[in-house]
């Protein structure tokens, strides 16, 4: 088969990057597997953390508590 795959590289190649696992043999033993390389960005599909952070709707709605507010945009006497 390794004859065979050096003639049929590209033809190979092209099958391995459909996601079919194509194993190259040499005498009679398995040698290699041919797969498709993973990008390193993945693709950004909308929903895809769907179901996977649990918040409550609280956390979203109800303000912050005083301190926090305060915290993150300071006092009214800082401005002062």
């Amino acid at each position: 088969m390794l004859q065979d795959a050096k003639n049929k590289l590209s033809k190979l190649v092209e099958r391995a990057e459909a996601g079919e696992e194509i194993i190259i043999t040499r005498d009679n033993k398995q040698a290699v597997r041919l797969q498709p390389v993973e990008n390193e960005k993945a693709e950004r599909k909308p929903g895809m953390m769907k179901g996977s952070l649990n918040l409550p709707d609280k956390f979203f709605f109800e303000p912050l508590p005083k301190e926090e507010l305060t915290a993150w945009e300071g006092s009214n006497e800082d401005h002062s």
